[in-house]
């Protein structure tokens, strides 16, 4: 159910999309992480309003509000005209809340889930973003920002402490504060036979005050795709690690769709380093059908202990893991339907379904 309305305001026009949900089977199909108070939790969607022309000089104003069955999101966005050669300016503020199930997440069924740890994280943020004119086949982005972090329990309350009475903040108290400078470079280059992409994204915490966290964290994405004959081979590789000071919900979880497919979210490990490969390969089916085997790896290499509370240990988290599965990409006009079939290190089996490039 959804909704497109436009509103003339003076020369202004203000574009408001509306689109809501009541996802009843979605909610009976997933195990809660909590108990459902009110109907309203039940209710997914979105709230998208953009103003173009904010102060009559092409200012451009954006809010997004989406609501998931256990998160919300607030995203508002200011940008301020530019000429082609200078940084695009953009004033961004955002309120979030989810569940931590990367890091705080209890695997079960042989890592195959990750249920609720009981950990939520309510995320502040505001800052500038400055993005570099593209040259070549670079691109870069550079934004400062600061954050301020509250986890909450399932019921709405603030922790300082999880299940296992281990501290989820770095402060040791309810909250964690850090002004945050991230640089990000990107390389992509494509033509018929195949594409490359690269990119490299570098945060450092500045302690302005004395209890704000201090830290270099540093993570990579590169991915090859080489047409073979009618199929299409897509090799990728991620990383990253992380020095100085650390809360638990820093750590990099490893596992879940888009990590290693057959395991749950974070049930593989988490980690200050970690290393993922992906290996997919794609073949037609029919014109509106593709097939794919797949085979996926992380590792934490080792660094699981040096998270405060070693929650993958205590978690059992095995710290490898492998993933490999075959899969149906559909094609139609509505968009784009996947289902993948994984098969774990532990012989439990996982199906995972996905819609993508659904038009607005």
């Amino acid at each position: 159910m959804g909704a497109q309305k436009s509103i003339h305001a003076g020369k202004a026009k203000i574009d408001v999309n509306v689109d809501f949900t009541h996802k009843l089977c979605a909610a009976l199909m997933l195990q809660p992480f909590r108990n459902s108070g009110s109907p309203l939790e039940l209710v997914i969607g979105s709230l998208c309003i953009k103003h173009p022309n904010l102060f009559g000089k092409s200012e451009k104003l954006d809010v997004l509000w989406d609501k998931g069955l256990y998160d919300s999101n607030i995203l508002i966005t200011y940008r301020k005209p530019r000429p082609e050669w200078l940084p695009q300016q953009s004033f961004i503020i955002q309120h979030s809340i989810s569940p931590e199930i990367g890091v705080h997440g209890l695997p079960v069924d042989n890592f195959s889930r990750s249920g609720s740890g009981g950990v939520n994280l309510c995320r502040f943020s505001a800052g500038l973003d400055l993005s570099e004119p593209a040259s070549s086949n670079w691109s870069s982005k550079t934004s400062v920002k600061f954050e301020h972090i509250s986890p909450v329990s399932d019921e709405g309350r603030s922790i300082n402490r999880d299940l296992h009475g281990f501290p989820v903040t770095c402060s040791g108290g309810y909250h964690d504060s850090m002004v945050v400078v991230k640089q990000e470079s990107r390389y992509a280059k494509a033509n018929d036979r195949s594409f490359t992409q690269f990119s490299l994204q570098i945060e450092q915490g500045i302690p302005i005050l004395s209890k704000w966290l201090i830290f270099n964290r540093f993570k990579f994405a590169a991915s090859r795709g080489l047409k073979l004959g009618p199929a299409f081979l897509l090799t990728s590789l991620t990383g990253g690690s992380i020095v100085g000071d650390i809360a638990p919900y820093q750590a990099f979880a490893i596992g879940g769709l888009g990590s290693v497919r057959g395991y749950g979210e974070g049930a593989v490990g988490c980690a200050r380093s970690c290393l993922v490969a992906n290996n997919e390969l794609t073949f037609p089916l029919n014109p509106m059908l593709d097939g794919a085997v797949f085979l996926d790896c992380g590792s934490d290499l080792g660094s699981g202990r040096h998270v405060p509370g070693n929650p993958a240990l205590r978690h059992g988290k095995p710290g490898i893991g492998v993933g490999l599965g075959y899969g149906l990409r559909f094609k139609s006009q509505l968009g784009h339907f996947q289902v993948d079939y994984a098969v774990n290190a532990f012989q439990q089996r996982t199906v995972y379904f996905g819609f993508s490039n659904l038009p607005s």
